[in-house]
């Protein structure tokens, strides 16, 4: 296996190396600042596309921790640029927080507050600092955690809202995207403040900042762990009840290993014991999506028995660390045959490999979903790269042995 593991891992520095040569030569705009908002399947820049924050977060991520793997100057330089972005038109000066969306020139389009595009900031501006050390990344990550205490924890019922308006006001549309059920708690929003704290607490070991870290995970086995079922419960009240019945695969199998992690960043043997358990039964259950060619399947609706049978990219890519993940706490090798059937279907299927990046996705029936976006708010180089970067990572752990 030591032989499949070193292909593995050179695959997965080949295609690191693709995908941030995408993004240094076809995403930064010359002439608004910082990066473009949308490319489309066919690589057609939208020079006139609103700016996401949450993209402009993940590529501040991306570029830091790749630097953070591969010492590539010019990595750094591509992050030095997304943070000079993020700092000068997301983060509001007034307010506190960041935006939802920028014009393409920069001027606030959509001043709302989601709690979610916060926490990705916070993860990437902390991830950033390890790259560069430099203070006022730190200092900012600081201060947009101190943001959402202040503003979006639940004193009552723990955890956090999921929506404000500019100035921390509630709304009444509260939904991340339209697709989204319009509660108070997510399971989503969740995940990813829970990994942006982790990240912060790396750079800023603070005693506070682990009490909120050990909540979160308590939030997820209390509260956001379906007890009955072994899966994520998607969306949920301000008393934490239940309000969805969908099985969202691909956020299974990223929260098993996310979870891990951010109990193994605090060093609490007892807590990393109980969710290495955890991280095994979440895996275990996500086989329940796997198809055939090795991929992982989108959504399932226990109400109607329907399995939404896309194949998105992120999903992939969180299956090809969570699967692995599995087989490094287990030693059960079907759990590594997965995450290498998954990536076997990731180059068969997902990676353009013509015009470069990953595709949205391939339908239940095989076509390629070209009609959703390249690069977009939504479609952005994070959960690919961070599959690479995490794989080579612990693969390199593994060989050293």
């Amino acid at each position: 296996m030591k032989v499949d593991l070193a292909k593995y891992q050179q695959e997965l520095n080949q295609e690191l190396d693709n995908i941030l040569s995408f993004w240094k030569n076809f995403t930064i705009d010359e002439v608004n600042g910082g990066f473009v908002g949308k490319i489309d399947h066919n690589n057609h820049i939208d020079e006139i596309a609103p700016k996401g924050s949450v993209l402009n977060a993940r590529i501040l991520w991306t570029f830091s921790a790749s630097y953070n793997l591969k010492k590539n100057p010019g990595c750094l330089l591509l992050a030095d640029r997304a943070f000079a972005y993020i700092k000068d038109h997301f983060v509001d000066q007034e307010f506190g927080g960041v935006y939802w969306m920028l014009d393409a020139k920069g001027k606030p389009l959509d001043t709302k507050k989601q709690v979610y595009a916060v926490a990705f900031t916070i993860y990437a501006l902390s991830e950033y600092f390890i790259a560069s050390k430099f203070e006022q990344s730190k200092n900012l990550a600081i201060s947009l955690y101190t943001d959402l205490l202040a503003h979006s924890y639940d004193q009552q019922n723990g955890g956090y809202f999921e929506a404000f308006s500019r100035d921390w006001k509630a709304l009444e549309d509260l939904r991340l995207s339209n697709k989204d059920a319009n509660e108070k708690k997510t399971m989503n929003t969740h995940l990813h403040v829970l990994e942006a704290f982790t990240t912060l607490y790396r750079i800023w070991p603070d005693e506070q900042l682990k009490n909120n870290i050990i909540g979160l995970i308590d939030n997820f086995t209390s509260h956001i762990l379906n007890k009955k079922t072994g899966n994520l419960i998607l969306f949920l009240d301000e008393n934490w009840n239940q309000k969805s019945d969908i099985i969202s695969y691909g956020h299974d199998i990223e929260a098993a290993w996310l979870l891990l992690e951010a109990a193994e960043a605090l060093h609490d043997q007892k807590l990393i014991d109980e969710i290495k358990i955890l991280a095994l039964q979440m895996a275990t259950i996500s086989k329940n999506g796997i198809d055939i060619d090795g991929s992982l399947w989108y959504e399932f609706d226990p109400s109607n028995h329907h399995f939404v049978k896309e194949k998105h990219w992120w999903v992939q890519a969180e299956a090809m660390v969570g699967f692995f993940n599995a087989w490094q706490i287990s030693g059960n090798e079907s759990f590594l045959q997965i995450s290498l059937n998954n990536w076997a279907f990731v180059k068969s299927n997902i990676i353009d490999h013509q015009n470069g990046e990953w595709f949205w996705g391939i339908t239940e029936t095989g076509e390629i979903m070209n009609s959703e976006d390249k690069v977009g708010p939504w479609k952005c180089p994070y959960h690919n790269s961070r599959a690479c970067i995490e794989l080579i990572r612990r693969i390199g752990v593994g060989l050293s042995f």
